[in-house]
């Protein structure tokens, strides 16, 4: 398997609209809207990478054996770097594979103390993030949607 990080503008919308409306990736994200089209995801794109501009980090889209796969990353919340994965279901089974390159990324080329991420309290299967080393850390309201906050320091993660 060859996995690739490229920068969200160099992948056709048409992919993240296919991706980000597909009734079961919807399920998983409470912010999705039925209504995110070709122009909706030019302007999510210009947001994403705006990111980058300002925070020194955002997310990718990410390409396995030159196919795209999904996107994802860390973005800034709340003063935190939330990391996120989207992935196509066709890929499903590739998400530790990916989250083990994010991580590896944040505590160490960009040096990051923690990371988080966001669950809606409908997702109640959580004993696979607890297991990695995250911890519940709260709770945050985005977009009138509640979410559990789950976080990871930097030093937990150095011994796996």
């Amino acid at each position: 398997m060859k996995l690739e990080f490229k920068r969200l503008s160099e992948i056709d919308c048409s992919e993240y609209v296919a991706l980000n409306t597909n009734p079961l990736v919807m399920r998983q994200m409470p912010l999705s809207s039925s209504d995110f089209d070709e122009a909706a995801c030019r302007e999510w794109v210009k947001g994403k990478e705006r990111m980058w501009e300002e925070h020194g980090y955002g997310p990718w889209a990410f390409v396995i054996d030159g196919k795209f796969a999904g996107w994802g990353g860390l973005q800034p919340e709340e003063g935190d770097a939330d990391l996120g994965l989207v992935l196509h279901p066709d890929y499903w089974g590739y998400g530790k594979v990916i989250y083990e390159e994010i991580i590896r990324r944040a505590f160490g080329e960009m040096g990051l103390e923690s990371v988080t991420i966001l669950f809606p309290p409908t997702r109640t299967r959580v004993k696979g993030i607890l297991r990695l080393g995250f911890e519940t850390d709260g709770e945050v309201e985005i977009g009138g949607e509640r979410f559990i906050r789950y976080r990871l320091q930097a030093q937990k993660n150095r011994g796996k």
